[in-house]
């Protein structure tokens, strides 16, 4: 059965509401299919995938292996629950994970998207504490990094820091230590390199754990760049910093790499690039490759052994979610992770970053661009209304939806963060492409009235 543009459209306005998205202004604009890095639309039109369907997919729609091996697996049985009751596909998952990880994490909790694979950590971490061989109940704080963003739970927003989403719900969430925003870009008073940002930061996190940390449960970060916070960018060693604050204070350490995983910044996990192994690893939307809602955290044997015990005394991490592991999205996982593998992507990222951080470079010449900045695969231009004191637009004028509205009449689909055009393609993603996501923000930038 087939319907026209105009009454999906209809039915999308009166029935479909949307995430993130405000649905006085909203215009329909509905795609029917994908193939490669091409999203189509009901009329045939075409565009380059800019944010990979925001931030998830991987190697492209319809890629051959990853749709065969959920066919395959559909034959056998869509969904078997994690409660007691296991399947070969989350266990071949959870071994692979195993092998991929840092040492020693090797234990696989699977949840159904990113925000609740945080929260499964955040109770982890709180439960760890209270039975544990060497209790200490006392440890109620989490400590999170300025304007992080870790999901929309109410643990995930009591533990991010982006005002303009969070704000609402403030009566609701539960109390949290907050360090500043470790910014690459805006550098604190007084700063002038990269290097003594990373020494500045450090130093009121050290603070911070002077007071709290005897209390503090956990740690939770974005490893290297913070999401939507706007793409921001730590400053090197900022990370392997704050991880060593943790190991000197005892604290567990919760490495948030839903977006910043799966090769997106040139290594498999974002924490490679300064040796952290965190304590509990989260993992979400590329795991499979885009395709199915799913995530993971990985975490030690010392977490483990915390939650083993008699039944009766009742040590087990009461927590799960009616789909987490589900064998198809498992299966999904399984042969993304073999093709990541066969088909060298995570090399190819850094390949990519050369050229996509060179085509970049000619957006400064635009007054209104303040900074281009770019990890592996993960790039942003942010706009700004005065570039020698770095002010942004402000929000209600919605600069960066504007040029990102331009960029889709050159075929592009770009998802701005306010006055930030973030630009995330597949990991398969050709020097072409990565001219033409420039060209069509050139042109959007070209088409806006800056007055």
């Amino acid at each position: 059965m087939t319907f026209s543009y105009e009454k999906l459209a209809e039915w999308d306005l009166r029935h479909y509401w949307h995430a993130f998205t405000q649905m006085a202004d909203y215009r329909p604009f509905i795609i029917e299919r994908a193939e490669g890095v091409w999203l189509i639309d009901l009329e045939g039109n075409r565009y380059f995938d800019g944010v990979s369907s925001l931030w998830c997919n991987l190697l492209g729609h319809q890629h051959p292996a990853i749709n065969r091996a959920i066919l395959e697996q559909l034959q056998r049985v869509a969904h078997v629950t994690s409660l007691g009751m296991s399947n070969p596909a989350p266990i071949l998952l959870a071994r692979r994970l195993a092998e991929l990880t840092p040492d020693p994490l090797q234990h696989v909790f699977y949840a159904s998207d990113g925000a609740c694979a945080v929260e499964v950590a955040l109770k982890m971490a709180f439960q760890y504490w209270r039975q544990c061989d060497a209790p200490e109940p006392q440890r109620d704080l989490f400590l999170a990094v300025g304007n992080a963003y870790h999901g929309d739970t109410i643990g995930g927003v009591s533990v991010g820091g982006v005002a303009r989403f969070h704000s609402m719900f403030d009566p609701l969430l539960f109390r949290v230590v907050r360090g500043p925003c470790p910014d690459a870009y805006r550098l604190p008073p007084g700063v002038q390199s990269a290097t003594e940002a990373t020494a500045a930061y450090l130093a009121a996190y050290r603070e911070l754990f002077a007071r709290y940390g005897h209390r503090l449960a956990a740690v939770i970060i974005e490893p290297l760049i913070q999401g939507a916070a706007g793409m921001v960018m730590h400053p090197p060693g900022f990370l392997a910093g704050l991880a060593e604050l943790c190991r000197e204070y005892g604290v567990l350490l919760i490495a948030d790499e839903i977006a910043v995983g799966m090769g997106r910044t040139g290594r498999l996990w974002a924490c490679q690039w300064e040796n952290v192994v965190p304590d509990f690893l989260v993992i979400g939307k590329g795991i499979s490759g885009g395709y199915l809602p799913l995530s993971a955290v990985v975490t030690s044997d010392r977490i483990f052994q915390a939650f083993l015990g008699p039944y009766a005394a009742s040590r087990s991490f009461f927590h799960g979610h009616t789909f987490g592991g589900n064998p198809l999205a498992c299966a999904a996982a399984l042969a993304t992770f073999d093709e990541l593998h066969q088909g060298h992507w995570i090399d190819h990222v850094q390949h990519m970053e050369v050229v996509l951080r060179e085509e970049l470079q000619s957006l400064r010449d635009y007054p209104v661009v303040g900074d281009v900045r770019c990890k592996g695969l993960i790039a942003a231009v942010e706009l700004v209304a005065d570039r020698d004191r770095k002010h942004g637009f402000p929000w209600e004028e919605a600069r960066g939806r504007q040029v990102c509205d331009a960029a889709l009449q050159r075929g592009v689909w770009l998802r701005p963060l306010g006055n930030v055009i973030v630009v995330m393609p597949p990991l398969v993603a050709t020097a072409e492409h990565c001219q033409l996501i420039v060209e069509a923000i050139r042109f959007g930038l070209q088409s806006v009235d800056w007055s």
